[in-house]
């Protein structure tokens, strides 16, 4: 019989159900943590902390809050207000109860992506210390290069790893996305390298679609698309990480779907991998 006790569902992964009924449905089918987004905390309408009570009612654990970031501009006053929203949402995470916040780090067309990179590691320098009083990590989220014009100037462990390096701080830590990742020829060493530095935070799973329909919205879940989801996770164990075990979904095809069935999928797909 599968143990789901290390399996996380993002919020947004069933994207239609409020925080309540997935945080119940959730729970009722053995999984153990809930990775929140804000908007979903939002749509609830009952705050940071009571959310944060009513999912551990429900038998979950909180793994992350998403998401922060964003930090690049071409104005330094934009940079200054994206610093002090970062901030307010460190304290959203503590107060629902999330160890980690997931930042998606931002780029801006019409500056390098050097610029970018430094602009984000100044942004996490900012803030990281204000994390760490708060209780709450912060995890460096790669993203796939085809993302790189204005989600993330970050698109692989080894940029990832040079920030935390630069920044030196134990509160910095990176998030591995299957899906952003899997691509990278260095990602075994790489994964290696950041093990070695307990900084692996989280992990994240998915598929990635053969030909996908949508940039975006067309991710397919575990055994669906082209992604050794088996191998990558040997590879972040063998690094050290055993923590959740996150699937994060975006596809407009499995929300227009019967969610109880779309639940059953993810789990009978994680149940499968070897």
């Amino acid at each position: 019989m599968t143990d789901f006790s290390k399996l996380c569902i993002h919020s947004i992964t069933t994207k239609p159900w409020g925080l309540d009924t997935a945080a119940k449905k959730y729970g009722a089918a053995g999984v153990g943590a809930i990775s929140v987004w804000q908007d979903a905390v939002a749509s609830w309408g009952g705050g940071c902390s009571a959310a944060g009570a009513m999912i551990r009612e429900e038998g979950l654990d909180v793994a992350c809050y998403v998401r922060g970031g964003f930090f690049t501009a071409l104005e330094g006053a934009e940079r200054t207000r994206a610093i002090d929203e970062n901030k307010r949402i460190i304290d959203e995470a503590a107060e629902i109860g999330a160890p980690l916040l997931v930042l998606v780090c931002g780029a801006t067309p019409g500056q390098s992506l050097f610029e970018s990179r430094k602009q984000i590691s100044d942004g996490i320098g900012a803030t990281v210390e204000h994390a760490a009083k708060a209780g709450v990590k912060l995890g460096i989220e790669p993203l796939h290069p085809m993302y790189a014009d204005s989600r993330s100037a970050v698109n692989s462990m080894s940029q990832a790893n040079a920030i935390c390096d630069e920044i030196g701080h134990s509160n910095l830590g990176i998030t591995v996305d299957v899906f952003h990742t899997w691509w990278d020829d260095r990602l075994q060493s790489e994964l290696t390298i950041a093990g070695e530095k307990d900084r692996i935070f989280s992990f994240h799973i998915c598929d990635w679609k053969n030909l996908p329909e949508d940039m975006l919205n067309d991710r397919g879940i575990m055994g669906e698309g082209v992604i050794n989801v088996s191998q990558i996770r040997n590879w972040v164990h063998a690094a050290g990480f055993n923590g959740y075990e996150e699937v994060e979904i975006f596809s407009n095809r499995y929300w227009a779907m019967d969610q109880d069935e779309y639940l059953g999928k993810i789990i009978g797909a994680y149940a499968n991998l070897g």
